[in-house]
C-alpha cells in the first residue's frame, strides 16, 4: 500500500501520530506532490494545529494550483477560525478547480449565511442535497434560508426532509411549527413545538412559541 493510502487509513482509525509520519515520509520522499501537504495539512487540522494546517495547504496550492482539495481544507481552516471571507474564497475556489462535491457546496453556503448572505446561500445548499440526498443538516440549512426569504411552503419541505433523516432534530420541528404558525394553521404548528419540546424539553424557543399558541 503506498504511503498516502496508508497515512489515510490511520486517519480513519484516529491514529494521528502515525499518519502524520507516514505523510512526513512520502513528503521527504516526494517533495513535489502536493497530495502528502494537503495530507499532512489535514492532520494537524484535526490535531487543532490550524496555523500549521494551513501553510501545508499554501504549500500544496503552491505546486498545484490546481490542487482543489487544498483549497477546501484552507476553506474549512477560515470558517473554524471566523475569516468567513477568505473561507468563501475558498470554497469558490475549490469549487472553480472541479472539487464538485456537496461537502464544498454544504460549506460554500453555511460560509454565506454567517455572512448575513443567506438568500445566496440557497443555491449551493439545493447542489449540497442534490449531491447527497441523506444530508439532514444541509437540508436543515437550505430550510432555513428558505423560510427568512419567506418561501414558506419550500421551507417546510426542506424541514421535513430534515426530520425523516434525523428524527431527533428539535430544531427542525421547531422551525416547523414557526412555519406552520406563519400559515396560520396553529394545530400543526403546536404539534411541532410538541415534537421539539419531547425531544429537548429545555428547547426555549419551542417552549415559547408554544405558550405563545395556547394565550
Amino acid at each position: 500500500m503506498e504511503n498516502n493510502q496508508l497515512g489515510i487509513n490511520y486517519m480513519q482509525e484516529g491514529k494521528w501520530e502515525e499518519a502524520a509520519k507516514v505523510f512526513m515520509e512520502e513528503i521527504e520522499k516526494n517533495p513535489q506532490n502536493p497530495v502528502s501537504y494537503i495530507n499532512f495539512g489535514n492532520v494537524l487540522s484535526a490535531l487543532g494545529d490550524q496555523e500549521r494546517a494551513l501553510t501545508f495547504y499554501k504549500k500544496a496550492i503552491e505546486l498545484d494550483e490546481n490542487a482543489a482539495a487544498a483549497y477546501y481544507s484552507a476553506g474549512n481552516v477560515y470558517f473554524e477560525n471566523e475569516k468567513l471571507e477568505e473561507a468563501k474564497t475558498m470554497f469558490e475556489t475549490a469549487i472553480n478547480k472541479g472539487l464538485e462535491n456537496s461537502d464544498t457546496f454544504f460549506m460554500l453556503g453555511l460560509t454565506l449565511i454567517s455572512l448575513e448572505k443567506s438568500t445566496m446561500a440557497i443555491p449551493y445548499l439545493q447542489r449540497a442535497v442534490e449531491l447527497n440526498d441523506q444530508d439532514a443538516e444541509a437540508y436543515f440549512q437550505l430550510g432555513l434560508c428558505l423560510a427568512q426569504a419567506e418561501y414558506i411552503e419550500e421551507a417546510i419541505n426542506q424541514f421535513n426532509q430534515c426530520v425523516q433523516l434525523d428524527p431527533d432534530h428539535a430544531d427542525a420541528y421547531y422551525n416547523l411549527g414557526v412555519a406552520y404558525g406563519f400559515k396560520e394553521d396553529s394545530k400543526k404548528a403546536m404539534e411541532m413545538f410538541n415534537k421539539a419540546l419531547a425531544i429537548q424539553p429545555d428547547h426555549m424557543l419551542a417552549g415559547y412559541g408554544k405558550k405563545i399558541l395556547e394565550s
